[in-house]
């Protein structure tokens, strides 16, 4: 029983976080701000909670393309408007290090240990939430 309770804090604990990290809504209800952040997050999201906690590697190296894909739309668009100035210089840098997170992952996916395969798709994840982090809040 104490061990359920416990479970279930930790799950609505981590559902609240996600909300925040990704504080521009709920994510898959009022979504984010930017379009192409709300798409890399669907299929970010489906790697994160399915794949990478049951080791389905073959599952993240078959997405890559498409991750990959995806999160160049975001480093295309650049700094979304909106952003403050006060942050323009360290959107810039973080999408530097998510565009070369997503080289990195692309590369262990084709031919990358599944350990490489997993710090590198982590790489990714983790750029991705402070890039989100710093998007213009919706209205």
């Amino acid at each position: 029983m104490k061990l359920s309770r416990t479970l279930s804090a930790l799950a609505l604990t981590t559902f609240v976080c996600s909300a925040v990290v990704f504080g521009n809504g709920y994510p898959g209800t009022e979504g984010f701000s930017v379009k192409q952040y709300e798409d890399f997050h669907h299929l970010l999201r489906e790697l994160q909670h399915d794949a990478l906690p049951s080791k389905d590697f073959a599952r993240i190296r078959s997405k890559a393309g498409e991750l990959v894909k995806l999160g160049e739309a975001i480093v295309q668009l650049g700094v979304p408007q909106g952003t403050a100035a006060a942050n323009v210089e360290a959107f810039k840098k973080e999408l530097k290090k998510f565009d070369e997170a997503l080289v990195k992952y692309k590369g262990d996916a084709k031919s990358g240990t599944d350990d490489q395969l997993t710090a590198s798709y982590l790489a990714v994840h983790d750029s991705f939430e402070t890039l989100a982090d710093m998007l213009p809040r919706k209205q």
